[in-house]
């Protein structure tokens, strides 16, 4: 790991001088940051606190990290820069028998925390039946699951309705694929939230200290290979630019890094450290929500689309490290569209629609969060709409709001947003990126009220469709019938870039989240 003295980029020791300067000026608001370790522990930066920790609930990148570190799946996947192919975990034994029967047999020895006994197939069964047609956003993983069978008390077969290989990589490695504890659970009322009621991954949640830090300790009866490290610790800072400097003054080991500072850290990269640059699956969108009052006009919505400048996004935003994206469907995939609808800019016909409609002097509210990129590209929103006569006026918000925006248990807001910049972790598979836009996702994930039954009939027809040909043409109809919509401005698919000790060797799955369990010390 590195060493507990502070280093510095050149620029920055003239500004600022370790120990004192950097606290005091810095980490005003962080956690307590922790600057000598042993090398037995893994500090890793995240940018937000987590919210639930039961897959069945599940929101965002630490949940579904805290769930890897402590609980276990049938099977997992590489690092996203060494394939996608499932590699057994939990399961012993793994194998298709059948195009819709898949058989498993759990690992011997693994054992739930706090005298709840094996890991059993009946857990299997509970874990994936409970979301399979529930109201759980990650239901979906389970559409193709008719039942599990338990054939003894570690083994068992997953039955599909119809043939859906995909399933192995949509459901199984992780969101909706951590299995929990059947008995613990159902004590706990069939659901939890920020306390696992059983345990059972490498490692066990010690402490939480909330919006700050979380650390795990060592599971001493996990069976399988151990873990590098006797300790996770997850530092919780949201700015970007505060966690790198953090990260250079040896705060923590690994951390994610904003696009703008990418250029300054290749050119001058700290002693001792290694990026990582790649490809990839988090898809960035405006949303553009078609129940708004101001916006169930289409011509507006289009003006909308025709305004919005997307080169200036790539490069003002991010430095044209990225290309600009033709849907939700990974730029440059097998089933990606070639181009976008609406793909040149034209402020004039911006302009006539808006006329047209009545809508000159339009004034609209654009949500985001409060990271440099978001805010960022607000602006340049901003400032591209306002050339065709629409105000914006931007609304950072902090996480856990913001992802009530347009939830419709949270109220009615949901109807009546009007632009939402966002961004999803994509997964390998494309019905994973699409299902996020069907008309049962209006209020959950679907914020831009998008509801079209053709685009219903083509995602289900995609489920189980073995050509490829045809799956690429219904995949790029389902992005038509989006942009055509007016609800969406594809933005780019977001490089993944990230900085750590030359030391470390990082795993990182592709929806690009780490997984802290298969990071090793060199």
């Amino acid at each position: 790991m590195k060493a507990a003295t502070p280093r510095w980029n050149t620029d920055r020791r003239s500004l600022l001088k370790a120990g004192g300067a950097f606290i005091a000026a810095m980490t005003t608001g962080l956690p307590n940051l922790a600057w000598a370790q042993d090398g037995k522990t893994l500090r890793l930066r995240v940018s937000a606190d987590f919210q639930s920790i039961d897959p069945y609930s599940m929101v965002g990148e630490i949940d579904d990290i805290l769930q890897r570190c402590c609980t276990v799946t049938l099977v997992r996947l590489p690092d996203m820069r060494e394939g996608t192919e499932v590699i057994p975990y939990a399961a012993a034994q793994y194998e298709w028998t059948s195009p819709t029967t898949l058989a498993f047999t759990l690992h011997e020895g693994l054992k739930w925390s706090g005298d709840h006994g094996p890991v059993t197939a009946e857990d299997v069964k509970f874990s994936f039946e409970r979301l399979a047609g529930s109201d759980s956003a990650w239901a979906y993983q389970f559409e193709k699951l008719d039942h599990v069978e338990v054939t003894d008390e570690r083994s068992g077969v997953l039955h599909l309705s119809e043939p859906f290989r995909p399933f192995e990589v949509i459901a199984l490695p992780y969101y909706g694929g951590h299995i929990v504890c059947k008995a613990a659970t159902e004590a706990a009322g069939g659901q939890f939230g920020t306390e696992f009621p059983a345990q059972c991954g490498p490692y066990l949640f010690d402490t939480w200290e909330q919006n700050a830090k979380i650390t795990l300790k060592r599971n001493p009866d996990w069976p399988l290979e151990a873990p590098a490290f006797d300790t996770v610790e997850f530092y919780i800072v949201s700015d970007d630019q505060a966690a790198l400097l953090a990260w250079e003054a040896d705060a923590f080991d690994f951390t994610r890094i904003a696009v703008a500072d990418f250029a300054g850290v290749t050119a001058n990269p700290p002693a001792n450290s290694a990026l990582i640059e790649a490809p990839s699956t988090r898809y960035a969108w405006l949303t553009i929500n078609l129940q708004a009052p101001q916006l169930q006009d289409e011509r507006i919505r289009r003006a909308i689309q025709l305004a919005y400048d997307g080169e200036a996004v790539l490069e003002g935003v991010y430095n044209g490290l990225t290309s600009r994206a033709t849907g939700v469907i990974q730029t440059g995939a097998n089933y990606a569209r070639a181009k976008n609808i609406y793909d040149q800019r034209d402020v004039e016909k911006a302009q006539a629609l808006l006329a047209e409609a009545g809508a000159e002097g339009l004034t609209l509210q654009l949500y985001c969060l409060t990271d440099q990129n978001s805010l960022s590209t607000a602006q340049i929103i901003q400032a591209s709409l306002s050339e065709a006569g629409i105000t914006i006026e931007i609304q950072p918000v902090e996480d856990a709001a913001y992802w009530a925006l347009g939830d419709k248990t949270a109220g009615d807001q949901y109807k009546s947003i009007e632009l939402v910049l966002m961004n999803f972790a994509g997964g390998i598979e494309p019905t994973e990126n699409l299902v996020w836009f069907r008309p049962d996702q209006i209020g959950v994930y679907n914020w831009s009220s998008f509801d079209s039954p053709e685009y219903e009939e083509l995602y289900q027809k995609a489920l189980t469709e073995a050509d490829s040909a045809k799956r690429k043409e219904m995949f790029n109809k389902m992005e038509d019938l989006m942009e055509a919509s007016g609800g969406f401005i594809f933005i780019c698919f977001e490089p993944y870039l990230a900085i750590h000790d030359s030391g470390l060797k990082p795993v990182i799955l592709a929806d690009g989240h780490p997984d802290p369990t298969r990071f090793t010390a060199g």
